[in-house]
């Protein structure tokens, strides 16, 4: 048996097999044992803790895990020539002369964190070279780029190397983080591209701040996230041609994401971002060198969280592959302004190629898009001139056969229902087109971005903006073909209408979902676009493409909306150049009236969809509101605020307010400012309530179903009585009716059409025909209905506040759960009160209140010959109750208890 020993590796050969092992072990854990003797074993391990480190309970229990000897020493030297162990030293800090000497010893070296990090994770002791405190990089391969400061970079190293991390020069498979000090080079492009996290160097320092927490780890997200290297960081960049607006908001997302921005004449100004939109030369860059590049890299480099590459942007490139010859070389003749393009000629190559690519696999250039929009004669044919009727779409050229009868000498020779009916061709055409733009360019993309871990949206609010938009794109889509098909085999007589017809089905069933929740849809879109910067970025980057025509992804969701109204315009038209003889005469008035009921189909769902939409509003907009209030089978109707003038309900002067609904009254109180402004309640429960209800602005009183609704009684007007009505209830259970009257104090809602709606709904609730013999018309004395002392329901108001700050007041004297005689007396001599009856006239009630009133809170105990003894105090009742129209003088002089 022969040894050869390499490095860290024991090759092992048998002379008898000539068969070898490699052995794959540290030299640090070989040992010689009898020098003539060729036989290695590993060395026993053994843990001492140094220093400070010895004095520590939780590194000595979590020392006594591993099943090795444990040592303690002060500084760890006198361990350092024994050689039959391999000694694991435990310190607490890293510097200093005798850490050298344990460093250059053939021992180990481990932090406290590094220990407790592996007795955590029951995992054995590691085989390592360097010294580590944590184990916070364990597994991490760092490459560094842009840093030029040698020692700043050498701190960086130990650092990484101290809690387990490795270093590599160049980028690679294993490379799991760039840390970069520019965005820029190589190694920054390739980061990008296989998506390697790109790190700033305060995630290393952040690190090694919290290396004494056994539970900070480098790829936790509090430690990735906030220490990425923003997509400008160190850019000074400049926007060239954008409107005021545009390119402020640019500034500011150019400031979150780490850059500054600057002039086009400053010396350091490293970007140029061009508005290709509106700039069709190069700017003069004579004293600067930057990259000039299009408003797309600025967004890609948003929206990839990264700075994109400038040769794939370059402003130069777009004025090439754009614009006409003699502007290109008027460009040609100004002096070269980027510091890295290429030369003319190979950039001229590379749009060959480009613009050959593009004609063997038969797609258009930005160019043919550019120039067939600017020359397109729909505009001319078009009666709306929206933006539907000139928009190039990506399956224009499919048209060709139709477009070469658009010429002005052409159209002379096409009867008027013709040229109608190209244009009603040319505008489906058109919205096709932007229906595949936003399938393909916003929705196809946005899935395929879900199905990775760099989603810019997840599945549901994908589903919100996009999930009703399919339907209407297939239907139109075959429509079109239809259309087209009619376009080339065009006669006089072929019918227009039965293609409508054929398809007002699907429109039937395709619009109304769109059409309903498009509010939905906008929210969720102005939501995701303010709250996501990476899909604001991909917003912002499709709508520079010419398939967009620079609208937004809103502007182009809305045209769904617009469509029916303007088929139907054109359908019109069509008509009115059809002779009544014509076959498709009938067919055009049977597909104009279908397109009508199909509009009057989506208004009418609309109505009802935002009526159970509006329930679920109200519903959580009431405290203790009943559940079944919200069901699939009613909707809401309308609203009236009411001042009750019965005791009925809530109380005579009352703010009610009555939410009519298909089936149901929903009558409830509206609070008041001040009543949310009491609640403190001293009980767990009760704050838990409290919270629940906060912020409601109305209360449940009752749910009044309307089949128990017998008559509803119009007041009729008179100078003392004005908007009043009352309902004449019964239900199965009660013996008799009731009789709930009130008062409209919303100067909106007109009395007669509010009874005459409810009375509507009554009789389609008990199925009823006739809806006037549920109202009836009254005089105010029939009823026995005042409504001169309304007013005093602010008195009532006012009482009820005292009244509460009354029992606010008591609380703050209770020391306990029990009554006792002090509370009882308290609350006796408080009461302002002569008399307990709870049925005393209003008048004499204010009377009282007047003469109980006072300025000093001791003069109800002391003052007079009529003042209560000890003894009538303790016997005294424990609460008065006064009646409703009570009044104070001030908060200060309320009664309390």
């Amino acid at each position: 048996m022969i040894y050869h020993i390499y490095c860290a590796c024991l090759l092992v050969v048998d002379c008898s097999t000539k068969f070898s092992t490699v052995l794959c072990v540290s030299l640090n854990e070989i040992m010689m044992i009898k020098g003539g003797t060729d036989i290695l074993l590993p060395r026993k391990k053994r843990i001492c803790l140094v220093g400070i480190a010895s004095s520590d309970p939780a590194l000595g229990t979590a020392a006594q895990q591993f099943g090795v000897p444990v040592l303690k020493s002060e500084t760890g030297i006198e361990y350092v020539d024994d050689t039959a162990y391999c000694t694991y030293f435990i310190l607490k800090h890293f510097d200093g002369p005798e850490y050298e000497i344990l460093h250059k010893s053939a021992h180990r070296l481990l932090g406290p964190t590094a220990l407790l990090q592996l007795a955590d994770k029951k995992e054995s002791l590691p085989s390592i070279n360097r010294p580590m405190y944590t184990r916070a990089m364990l597994g991490t391969v760092v490459v560094f780029t842009g840093f030029r400061k040698k020692d700043e970079l050498t701190r960086l190293i130990n650092m990484i190397h101290s809690m387990g991390g490795s270093i590599r020069k160049e980028m690679g498979a294993k490379v799991t983080h760039l840390i970069a000090n520019c965005c820029g080079g190589d190694k920054y492009r390739y980061a990008v591209t296989f998506r390697v996290p790109i790190m700033s160097m305060n995630w290393v320092v952040a690190l090694w701040d919290a290396k004494d927490d056994i539970g900070s780890y480098g790829n936790n997200d509090n430690f990735i996230e906030p220490f990425k290297l923003k997509p400008f960081f160190g850019a000074r960049v400049c926007f060239f041609g954008f409107p005021e607006d545009e390119k402020k908001h640019m500034c500011e997302v150019l400031q979150q994401q780490g850059g500054e921005s600057t002039e086009i004449d400053d010396p350091e100004c490293t970007h140029v971002v061009v508005d290709e939109s509106n700039v069709n030369t190069l700017p003069d860059l004579a004293s600067v060198r930057a990259y000039i590049v299009k408003a797309e890299w600025f967004w890609t480099s948003v929206q990839n969280e990264g700075a994109a590459d400038e040769k794939e942007y370059l402003f130069e490139d777009y004025l090439e592959s754009v614009l006409s010859p003699s502007v290109a070389a008027r460009r040609d003749s100004q002096p070269a302004a980027t510091p890295t393009t290429a030369s003319t000629r190979r950039k001229r190559k590379r749009l060959a190629e480009t613009l050959s690519s593009l004609v063997q696999n038969g797609g258009d250039s930005p160019a043919v898009h550019k120039r067939r929009s600017s020359i397109s004669d729909a505009g001319h044919l078009s009666v709306s001139g929206s933006f539907l009727d000139c928009t190039a779409s990506p399956d224009k050229q499919l048209l060709d056969e139709v477009e070469a009868v658009n010429t002005e000498s052409a159209r002379k020779n096409l009867s008027p229902r013709h040229q109608v009916f190209l244009e009603l061709v040319q505008t489906e055409s058109n919205y096709v087109g932007i229906l595949s733009t936003i399938m393909t360019l916003f929705k196809s993309p946005l899935e395929d971005y879900i199905e990775t871990t760099n989603e810019l949206l997840n599945s549901t609010e994908a589903k919100i903006i996009f999930g009703n938009f399919p339907p209407i794109y297939e239907v139109h889509k075959k429509m079109l073909e239809e259309l087209r098909y009619s376009a080339a085999h065009w006669a006089e007589d072929t019918s227009i209408g039965n293609i409508f017809l054929k398809y007002a089905p699907d429109l039937v069933k395709a619009y109304p979902p769109y059409v309903n929740f498009f509010e939905n849809t906008k929210e969720m879109l102005d939501q995701c676009d303010q709250n996501k910067p990476r899909f604001h970025a991909f917003l912002k980057i499709c709508q520079t493409k010419p398939e967009c025509g620079r609208q937004s992804l809103k502007e182009l969701m809305i045209k769904p909306v617009q469509r029916l109204p303007s088929i139907s315009l054109l359908l019109t038209d069509i008509l009115k150049h059809t002779n009544k003889n014509n076959p498709d005469h009938s067919a055009l008035e049977l597909s104009i009236s279908s397109i009508k009921e199909v509009m009057t189909y989506i208004n009418e769902d609309k109505r009802k969809t935002e009526g159970q939409l509006v329930m679920f509003d109200i519903f959580n907009e009431i405290d203790n509101c009943p559940p079944h209030l919200v069901s699939s089978h009613r909707s809401f109707i309308g609203k009236c605020d009411v001042m009750e003038l019965s005791e009925g309900l809530s109380g005579r002067g009352d703010h009610l307010v009555l939410f009519l609904f298909t089936d149901t009254l929903e009558i409830c109180k509206k609070r008041s400012k001040a009543f949310n402004s009491l609640k403190s309640p001293n009980m767990a429960n009760g704050l838990h309530t409290a919270k629940l209800s906060q912020g409601k602005p109305y209360k449940h009183i009752k749910m009044l179903s309307l089949s128990t609704i017998k008559k509803v009684v119009d007041i009729r007007e008179t100078d003392e009585c004005q908007k009043v009505f009352a309902l004449m209830v019964r239900s199965n259970q009660e013996l008799k009716e009731k009789l709930f009257s009130f008062t409209i104090c919303d100067e909106e809602v007109n009395k007669t059409n509010y009874l005459r709606t409810l009375c509507r709904q009554m009789a389609n609730t008990v199925c009823k025909a006739d809806a006037d013999t549920f109202l009836i018309s009254l005089d105010s004395h029939q009823l026995e209905i005042d409504t001169s002392d309304v007013a005093l329901g602010t008195l009532s108001k006012a009482f009820k506040f005292a009244s509460r700050t009354r029992m606010k007041v008591g609380r703050a004297f209770s020391f306990n759960k029990t009554p006792s005689k002090l509370k009882r007396a308290m609350s006796t001599m408080m009461s302002p009160f002569g008399s307990t009856h709870s049925l005393t006239p209003a008048s004499q009630q204010l009377a009282q209140m007047r003469l109980a009133s006072c300025n000093n809170i001791n003069e109800l105990g002391n003052g007079g010959s009529d003042s209560p003894s000890r003894d009538d105090v303790l016997v005294a009742p424990m609460s008065v109750q006064p009646t409703r129209k009570a009044k104070c003088s001030s908060l200060k002089t309320v009664p309390t208890r």
